[in-house]
This record gives C-alpha cells, sequence and structure tokens, in this order.
C-alpha cells in the first residue's frame, strides 16, 4: 500500500466527482467513469493543440504528489511537447496501477512501493521517469514524551504510530530503525489508521509516522521533530540519501511502440518539475484544479511547499538506481517482500530516457 492509501484512504481534500474540472468524456472518461477508484479528470491546457497526442496518466490524488504534473500542464509544457495528457484522479496509487494494468489508462503515476508490489505480484510494467524522490512522511515524537525522546535510538522499548503494519510508513520506519542500529523487533507498533495525529498528540503512543501539516501542528504542540524524510539532507543522513518515491510506468509490452512519446512525456514533467521549484508558491497554487484547495488553509500550503519543493522534486525525471534499492530494501526489512523477490533491472527503464 502506498503513501495516499496509508494516509489518506477517503481522499480528504482531493478532487471530487463534483470538481469543477474540464472533463474529456470523448477519451478519458467514457472508460474510466465505471471504474472503482476514479475520481476526476483534469484535462487538455493551454495551447492543447487539435493534432495532439491524447493519453490518459492515472495517479494517487495525495495533493504534494500531484503538484509537478498539473504544474507541468498548467504552463503548457504537455502542449509545447504535443501531448493532450488527461491527469486521472484515482483512490490512491493502487487504484492508478489498476487502471494501468487494465489496460484503461495509457501511463500510471505511483509511489515506487506500490509499483514494487504490482510487479512483484505479475504486473508486466516498466518504471521509467521520477517525479518524487522522498517519502510524504516524517517521525515524530508525543509532546508527552519530548524530553525522553531524543532519537531513533530511543524508540526501543517505545510505541509508535503507524497506519497500519504493511504500509509504506511502517516499512520505512522499520528500515530507518536497522540503519540507526535499534532492533525493529524492540519496538510496538500501534496501527491505527488514519488519525494518527490525535493519538501523538494526546500521547496515546509514544511517536508516530506522520505526514503535513500533522507533523507541524506535533511541533507547535511540543512534540519533536526526530526524522523528516521531506527533507533531503536528512532523507541523506538517515536513509543513505533519496528514497525513491513518485514515478510514471508504462504497460511493457507497449515500451518500445510508446518510446518516442514516453520521452515527450518525461521530457515535459522534467520542465515542470523545474517550474515547480522555481515558480512562485502562489503560482504553484494557481496550477492545481480549484476543488483540490478549496477550504484548505491556502497559507499553510504555501508554507508547506516552499519549504519542501526542492527536496521533495528532483531535478531530473531520471531514475536514481540507488534511491530504488533503499525502498526494496525497506520492503525486504519490513518482510512486506521476500529477498530476491524483485529484480529491479526488470522493473526499472533507465534506458527509456537515454541515460
Amino acid at each position: 500500500m502506498g503513501c495516499c492509501e496509508a494516509t489518506n484512504p477517503n481522499l480528504e481534500g482531493v478532487v471530487s466527482e463534483a470538481a469543477d474540472l474540464k472533463w474529456d468524456r470523448r477519451t478519458a472518461l467514457k472508460s474510466l467513469v465505471g471504474m472503482a477508484g476514479i475520481i476526476a479528470v483534469s484535462a487538455g491546457g493551454p495551447r492543447v493543440s487539435a493534432a495532439a497526442t491524447k493519453l490518459r496518466l492515472a495517479f494517487c490524488g495525495q495533493l504534494l504528489c500531484v503538484v509537478p504534473y498539473e504544474v507541468t500542464r498548467a504552463r503548457g509544457h504537455f502542449a509545447a511537447e504535443d501531448l493532450d495528457v488527461a491527469l486521472v484522479y484515482t483512490r490512491g496509487g493502487n487504484a492508478a496501477m489498476q487502471a494501468l494494468v487494465g489496460g484503461a489508462v495509457e501511463y500510471a503515476g505511483t509511489s515506487f512501493d506500490v509499483a514494487l508490489q504490482a510487479f512483484a505480484n505479475g504486473a508486466p510494467i516498466r518504471r521509467f521517469a521520477s517525479t518524487g524522490r522522498l517519502p510524504l512522511f516524517a517521525l515524530a515524537g508525543s509532546p508527552k514524551r519530548a524530553g525522553e525522546i531524543k532519537s531513533v535510538k530511543d524508540l526501543q522499548g517505545k510505541t509508535v504510530g503507524i497506519s497500519a503494519l504493511g504500509n509504506a510508513d511502517h516499512a520505512l520506519l522499520q528500515f530507518l530503525l536497522e540503519r540507526a542500529g535499534a532492533d525493529p523487533k524492540k519496538v510496538r507498533y500501534a496501527a491505527i489508521g488514519t488519525n494518527v495525529f490525535d493519538a501523538l498528540r494526546l500521547g496515546h503512543v509514544d511517536a508516530a509516522m506522520v505526514q503535513e501539516p500533522a507533523l507541524t501542528l506535533t511541533v507547535q504542540a511540543g512534540g519533536r521533530e526526530l526524522v523528516n524524510f521531506m527533507e533531503i539532507e536528512q532523507a541523506r543522513k538517515h536513509l543513505g540519501g533519496a528514497y525513491e518515491f513518485m514515478g510514471v510506468s508504462v504497460r511493457a509490452k507497449e515500451r518500445d511502440q510508446r518510446l518516442a512519446e514516453m520521452r515527450r512525456l518525461a521530457a515535459a514533467l522534467k520542465k515542470g518539475l523545474a517550474d515547480t521549484k522555481f515558480i512562485s508558491p502562489d503560482e504553484v497554487i494557481g496550477a492545481l484544479p480549484k476543488a483540490l484547495v478549496a477550504g484548505g488553509d491556502t497559507a499553510q500550503l504555501k508554507s508547506i511547499i516552499a519549504r519542501y519543493r526542492d527536496s521533495l522534486y528532483p531535478d531530473t525525471v531520471s531514475i536514481d538506481v540507488a534511491a530504488a534499492e533503499r525502498v526494496l530494501k525497506s520492503q525486504e526489512v519490513a518482510q512486506v517482500m521476500p529477498p530476491g523477490k524483485v529484480d529491479l533491472k526488470a522493473l526499472l527503464d533507465t534506458a527509456a530516457l537515454g541515460a
């Protein structure tokens, strides 16, 4: 299970079917609306020609994963590559991957752990581009344990809140514990679903894996930020480097015939990633569908984007194999993936973009 499912199964803050979006019923929705997990489609963009290649790219609707794709669309980079890309919002990465494997979309953007699990279970896919290099998690200590828990090793004998056993946050936590020299078996794991923040704030758990804005709120309440995986320097310190996260996959049997198209798609996303890092947070938010940010704390969102965008998003779309290996290792440490189950050389298509 990926990041979006682990922490946001109801897609709070994610586009709904009633969203004020451009719906392309002649292409994307005709085949997708009946599928479980499909929420909405954001299509078109400035200066899209009638002759542009029409594509459907399904992805998890977690907001920080969405940002580079919507920026790419809104800034006209898909159009510049003569692509008319319908961004298909789904209820998590698993639904996006199912849409790809089932033939409902041409591409899927998911967290890497979703791609690993799908490939291990026989899904014929190739991962060829990366749009996110860090997981959207942080490890925080409860305000009631701030003076007692100051490092990862201090978690031995303590209770740590996670969304569920085997989820992305659980696997990442065990990988972190092992790297820190702590025994993962000496930590108690409390699987408490999506309401991790309240359990942490109230001291029902000693520490927890959280996302933003829960991390900021925890620190404001007197808790301690132990490790923030959304900061690249902390990832290098605690994980050994980047940790492959969001990226794009294609059906393996279509790889060769779509290769030129894949390169155009990747070229557009590379420009979108650059824009995401350098345009103002106001412009980033302006590129997002209104339904995605409506009713939210815009000032808080600006702050989150400004703080994390340099770390979260890579400078290139080429896959970092070492970062992918860290994810696989975390899955093996957590016993989610049997050792040797996945050959990364078969899953990762590092040659697609000319790497």
